[in-house]
């Protein structure tokens, strides 16, 4: 098959596509670099680095392709209340240009990969069957894009399935960002013999799934017939953690004795962002083969090989006021 995946210079992207090309199908890829690198890029695939929000351009590398995986986003929910404009365009206005490109070029299917932002503060653990309750701009974004596909393609009879991760750890993460990816983060600046940075009391409680595993889901979603018109978690649902335990480990996997610095609650955090994975084994006979302690290893062991590097303040902040984190404004990642 021929398959476009957006977002192919990225964290989810690049291993995607690498994935699909050594299963012999045609790759087409593209990306910004806002969130991904270009020593991430696959070999073996025909890359473009352009924006998902050129629609012209969109048109034409979506000539005779079968399939599209929208991998493409600015995952930064915290940041989206203050930058609500910048994240509101490169996810909802990008997705509107991949889906209409798509759809305009007659593709199969269209496989979104949305976000656990998409429900909330409800009960925890989420699962597929509870209402859209985003309560950020970045979730917001994410669930209008997910109602437009689903208007698009049934309104056009294109299948589609929507992929829900939550937070992937793994090598070609992006770890100089400092808005966004925790084990990243802390990471990066241990390295950098800095203290682990931790919002509100810490007691925030999370999955973490290794890239491997997500892909392990993504790849059936291509063409599995009895997952069109299907929304699936994919990510593990054991080992809940806190931040705070999350900053244990990863000062055992560095062997570092720094103690955490703290800082105010970020505003529209959820406290409690656990997915259930039923969905998946039923359908993908999901199984999490790699545990948190390993992938947070393996995290470590690619930061360390690549290199530590200084945070890039590479987004801009459109609000500033006293709700806005000084962790951003002052730059103190």
């Amino acid at each position: 098959m021929k398959i476009l995946v957006t977002g192919a210079a990225g964290f989810l992207g690049s291993h995607l596509a690498e994935k699909l090309s050594l299963l012999k199908h045609e790759i087409v890829g593209m990306d910004n670099f806002i969130g991904g690198y270009k020593d991430n890029i696959p070999k073996n695939i025909d890359f473009h680095d352009f924006d998902c929000c050129d629609l012209k351009k969109m048109n034409e590398v979506m000539r005779n392709v079968d399939v599209v995986y929208h991998c493409a986003a600015t995952a930064h929910e915290g940041l989206s209340v203050f930058s609500p404009y910048e994240i509101g365009k490169n996810n909802f206005l990008a997705s509107s240009s991949v889906f209409s490109a798509a759809i305009s070029n007659n593709v199969k299917r269209i496989i979104f990969c949305s976000s656990m932002a998409r429900y909330g503060r409800q009960q925890t653990p989420f699962n597929e069957s509870m209402p859209s309750k985003p309560v950020d701009p970045y979730g917001i974004a994410k669930v209008a894009s997910e109602d437009l596909l689903k208007t698009l393609c049934d309104l056009n009879n294109i299948e589609w399935v929507i992929a829900v991760p939550h937070n992937i750890i793994g090598s070609r993460q992006k770890y100089d960002d400092p808005f966004r990816n925790v084990v990243s983060i802390m990471i990066n600046r241990i390295l950098q013999n800095q203290a682990p940075i931790i919002y509100g009391d810490g007691e925030q409680k999370r999955c973490f799934s290794y890239i491997d595993d997500c892909l392990s889901c993504l790849i059936p979603m291509l063409d599995q017939k009895n997952l069109n018109r299907e929304i699936i978690n994919i990510g593990p649902d054991e080992e809940f953690v806190t931040i705070n335990e999350l900053s244990e480990i990863c000062a055992n996997v560095t062997g570092s004795n720094l103690t955490p610095i703290y800082k105010k609650d970020r505003p529209q955090e959820v406290k409690h962002a656990t997915c259930s994975a039923d969905k998946a084994r039923k359908l993908l006979n999901y199984k999490t083969k790699t545990d948190l302690k390993t992938g947070v290893e393996k995290t470590y062991e690619y930061i360390k090989k690549r290199g530590t590097r200084p945070f890039n303040y590479h987004i801009d902040i459109e609000i500033k006021n006293d709700l806005t984190p000084e962790t951003w404004t002052k730059k103190q990642i």
